[in-house]
């Protein structure tokens, strides 16, 4: 298996840090992968999903968001800030002759893949893990202690034993998306894998979107996983069906798009 960093620049010129992953054999297709709100690319959930998919020919470009692991930049500018790291993520690949056909989205990850596949005409297909169907289901987390500031204001608040910063305009920002009209224009496969004990985003959530989407559409139970998939078995079994799935709508037509590993790579404006 091949690891090697690729580091590009999101929108406002700041870099952010990845790392591409590649398995033994030719690499039949590219992915971008988003992680989970307030993870990095070092989650458990992130390595084992993204190498899972390279061991079976999908290539996968694992990376922090702005302001989180190694990435430069303020962290929470909000859902449209992660869109546009995806998407940045995805033409930088593109233009180091990697285009990604296929995007993958852990937890607020899927939220945002959700919503970047329409400004990637390249993107076929959609995979998203424990995904809320609203944005505003991470307000939950942080909202209450948001609501009072004033625009400008920010409060440093502690997610998941890690400190941050948000602001007013953290609020202001998820407030304005509109996921569902999202997902009725995906018009790309889709994949929802959830388990239905998670208790960090509920079942009910991939139940709207697997029904707010239109064909093809699959969905998967991840069974007794817990959200952040931290059991290796878990996240094996998703990757294993992320490509299997996934063979159906990416890919060179003629089964390869590269033989040989990527070097390390910078892509910075």
């Amino acid at each position: 298996m091949a690891a090697v960093d690729f580091d590009f620049a999101n929108s406002a010129g700041r870099r952010l840090t990845g790392v591409l992953e590649t398995g033994a054999g030719p690499v039949r297709a590219w992915a971008v992968y988003a992680h989970c709100f307030t993870c990095d690319k070092t989650s458990l959930a992130a390595i084992r999903v993204s190498r899972g998919l390279a061991d079976r020919g999908v290539g996968v470009l694992r990376f922090d968001f702005t302001g989180l692991g190694e990435s430069e930049g303020q962290f929470g500018q909000g859902l449209s800030g992660d869109v546009q790291d995806v998407v940045c993520a995805a033409r930088a690949m593109a233009a180091a002759g990697r285009t990604p056909r296929l995007l993958v989205g852990h937890s607020f990850g899927g939220a945002a893949v959700l919503a970047a596949a329409g400004a990637l005409t390249s993107v076929t297909a959609v995979a998203v893990i424990g995904t809320p169907f609203d944005a505003e289901h991470v307000l939950a987390h942080v909202g209450p202690a948001l609501e009072a500031l004033v625009p400008g204001q920010r409060v440093p608040l502690s997610i998941a034993g890690r400190d941050f910063e948000l602001g007013a305009d953290f609020v202001q920002d998820i407030r304005s998306h509109n996921q569902k009209d999202r997902i009725v224009g995906l018009n790309r496969a889709l994949l929802v894998l959830h388990s239905p004990v998670d208790d960090i985003v509920s079942i009910d959530n991939a139940a709207g979107i697997f029904q707010t989407a239109r064909h093809p559409k699959s969905f998967v139970s991840l069974d007794d996983a817990d959200h952040l998939l931290t059991r290796k078995a878990d996240a094996d079994y998703a990757a294993g069906v992320i490509a299997a799935w996934a063979s159906r709508y990416v890919g060179d037509p003629d089964g390869m798009v590269s033989a040989s590993p990527p070097a390390a790579q910078s892509h910075l404006a």
